[in-house]
């Protein structure tokens, strides 16, 4: 079988379809921008929620299960290879792909008349395909380490199933589904985080002076792992008991304490680094919130979980895209003030959308946060665009274009 360095020595057509995380990474800032930009004049009643989301169903759908499939599938393409020297979809496979997932967010944003049946069967076309090349990957490499990852894939297919199912009945977002969804993704930060945080940081601290590196993975990790995933399924079934809220409280300080072990206070010189520290404490600060809320110590409503949905995901996510272009588009893994501003931006989106939830007459703080968030993808979009479409820098110094 071609292998995947091979697929994509040979592939001679846009640069953009040369490697899975090129297309899914740009798409993702995009569509964050866009779905954003869409849910504030639907949430007003400018315009109407498309088929039979409600504005609030439709937006956390579009974020959780629209934006969170291209950014897993481009890290996924990225990763897989490395786990096992194969996964060729270059090309027109992969253009197939991204297809699939266009159509799921066509499908799931423009009235076309299609039933709930038919909406579903097209949204989800795209993650179970994937789900098979990943785990045809996978087993054929006989890299059974990363099959709790497809498990954990296979679990948020499952989450999209049930929320497209709670949709119809009137009640998806305060679903399990929803709930499950969320979880799942969580589950995958703290997995891969807890592999490449420590070890993007230890090759960063490297080339420093001489000082602490990161705790190697551990007894300790494997425990907050365990921790996690008994929370996250009290939470999922029970998200208000006292039980759920103790757990959480007390798997938010087994994060942060997992966290203090990797240096991140060492690497303020470089943001392509410390933003997935900042990323991964919002995991573990999401932890808290969600706890506090089920012990009725904090505000009800999402605003709690927005410190998961918009911190934790949305600053890992943007994290590992900027720092993952630049690396295989062959530039220097430094972020330029471009990069540092779309950090901002998000981690302001982050703080004040938390803080709308303890003014709930304050729209405005909505409103901002919101803009805030469309400027950081928008902006990523934007900036990435040439690094993202264009061949790898080192190719274009092998292969100048002819004078003319």
């Amino acid at each position: 079988m071609t292998t995947s360095a091979q697929a994509i020595r040979n592939w001679t057509g846009p640069a953009i379809l040369s490697y899975g995380y090129r297309p899914f990474f740009l798409l993702a800032g995009i569509w964050a921008a866009l779905a954003m930009a869409l849910w504030v004049p639907m949430l007003a009643g400018a315009i109407p929620a498309p088929g039979h989301f409600g504005p609030v169903d439709w937006h956390a759908h579009a974020l959780l299960f629209g934006y969170t499939s291209a950014v897993i599938a481009g890290f996924l393409m990225t990763a897989v290879p490395n786990w096992t020297g194969r996964f060729p979809i270059v090309g027109w496979p992969l253009a197939g792909l991204v297809a699939l997932w266009l159509a799921g967010r066509v499908a799931m944003t423009v009235p076309l008349g299609l039933s709930p049946l038919a909406v579903a069967v097209v949204d989800l076309a795209f993650p179970v395909a994937l789900a098979a090349a990943i785990g045809r990957e996978i087993v054929a490499g006989r890299n059974w380490r990363n099959l709790k990852v497809l498990g954990l894939f296979a679990a948020l297919i499952l989450a999209n199933a049930r929320f497209h199912w709670a949709a119809v009945e009137g009640a998806a977002v305060g679903d399990w589904g929803a709930r499950l969804g969320l979880g799942v993704v969580i589950l995958l930060i703290a997995v891969i985080g807890g592999r490449i945080v420590p070890s993007f940081t230890r090759n960063w601290l490297a080339k420093q002076a001489p000082g602490p590196m990161p705790a190697p993975m551990g007894t300790f990790d494997s425990f907050v792992m365990v921790l996690s995933v008994i929370t996250l399924l009290f939470w999922v079934l029970a998200p208000f008991e006292p039980a759920t809220g103790v757990l959480c409280l007390l798997a938010g300080g087994a994060n942060l304490a997992r966290l203090a072990r990797w240096q991140g206070w060492h690497t303020g010189a470089e943001p392509l680094v410390w933003v997935l520290h900042v990323g991964f404490a919002c995991l573990g600060l999401g932890f808290l919130a969600v706890g506090l809320n089920a012990l009725g110590l904090m505000p009800g409503g999402t605003g709690p979980q927005h410190v998961w949905m918009a911190g934790a995901i949305g600053l890992m996510t943007l994290g590992v895209m900027t720092r993952a272009s630049l690396g295989h588009a062959g530039l220097p893994l430094s972020a330029g003030r471009g990069v540092i501003v779309l950090y901002a931006l998000v981690i302001g989106a982050v703080v004040t959308r938390l803080i709308a939830g303890f003014l709930p007459g304050a729209g405005w703080l909505l409103h901002l946060s919101a803009a805030l968030w469309i400027g950081g993808f928008a902006g990523f979009a934007a900036l990435y665009w040439p690094i993202l479409t264009r061949p790898r820098a080192d190719a274009r110094r092998a292969n100048p274009a002819p004078n003319r």
